[in-house]
């Protein structure tokens, strides 16, 4: 019997090998978010994983949101949230919580999980560490644009305070703010989808993978039988303008990737323990894969 569990452990093992050569040395990105924040187990088990790929020999870039933090900090200060086409309408009083949220509570969390495993983790922050400037964004909401507040997409990245703690061995843990291009002194809430693809392009990452709370795409929501593993540009593209809301920023940045260089993008259920580790390492992979 022990024979028999150790034959499927080196399985197990072996499989990881085509995929240990294919990322040896390279870069990728992963957007950490959804349930994936909140739940105790799959926090750890995240920290867990990076800490994996790091002594695996790839160079892991982590790039947060904050989404559910943020929504409970907001509601405990009375100060009201809503989301206009799948983003967060924020005001002057809401962006100075997403920063605190962001910067202090889920970066921090996140380089104090990693660091149980070694002095690895450092955070960074979109804001003041000159890693990005945004623009101001809208959403088409109903056939009509909508004012989303102090929100921006990336436009203009500077990865070099990214590379100086990969060439040091460290994983860099990367919070969503931008400052505003040409409005100096006022910072944006950029998407952490779109600023983990602005990033990964930035670098020339080997692949993007973002967590979500759901299995995958799907072609048909919301049967379940059309779950997406592997779709080409092209196809996703047809498809974007008919995703639910909070899908279209996550797929909209596996393609902004893709068509950035990328050769990879992907989106998996964050839910799943060690999700990451399946994506990387087996060949069935977990999710949807976004390819050229």
């Amino acid at each position: 019997m022990a024979t028999t569990e150790a034959a499927a452990k080196a399985a197990v093992l072996i499989e990881a090998l085509p995929w240990l050569k294919r990322f040896h040395g390279e870069t990728i990105v992963v957007k950490f978010g959804g349930n994936a924040m909140v739940d105790e187990e799959l926090k750890r088990a995240f920290a867990e994983d990076m800490v994996f790929l790091r002594y695996a020999g790839i160079r892991p870039v982590v790039v947060h949101g904050g989404g559910p933090q943020i929504s409970a900090r907001l509601t405990e200060l009375g100060i009201p949230s809503e989301f206009r086409g799948g983003y967060r309408v924020t005001t002057p009083e809401a962006m100075a919580v997403v920063r605190e949220v962001l910067t202090t509570e889920v970066a921090g969390e996140l380089v104090d999980l990693i660091g149980e495993h070694g002095d690895l983790a450092r955070a960074l922050s979109g804001e003041t560490d000159g890693l990005f400037r945004g623009t101001r964004r809208g959403a088409v909401v109903d056939g009509e644009e909508v004012d989303l507040g102090l929100v921006g997409d990336v436009v203009a990245v500077d990865p070099a305070p990214v590379i100086a703690l990969l060439d040091e061995e460290r994983i860099p843990v990367v919070s969503s703010i931008a400052p505003e291009l040409g409005n100096e002194g006022q910072s944006l809430n950029v998407n952490a989808d779109s600023a983990a693809a602005a990033l990964a392009i930035a670098l020339g990452a080997a692949k993007l993978v973002v967590l979500t709370d759901v299995a995958g795409l799907y072609r048909d929501w919301p049967n379940r039988d059309s779950l997406v593993s592997v779709i080409e540009r092209d196809e996703l593209a047809r498809l974007l303008p008919a995703l639910q809301s909070g899908m279209i920023p996550k797929m909209t940045a596996c393609l902004e990737a893709v068509d950035g260089g990328v050769a990879k993008a992907a989106i998996i259920d964050g839910r799943t323990p060690h999700s990451i580790l399946l994506e990387v390492f087996t060949t069935q992979g977990i999710g949807t894969e976004v390819i050229p």
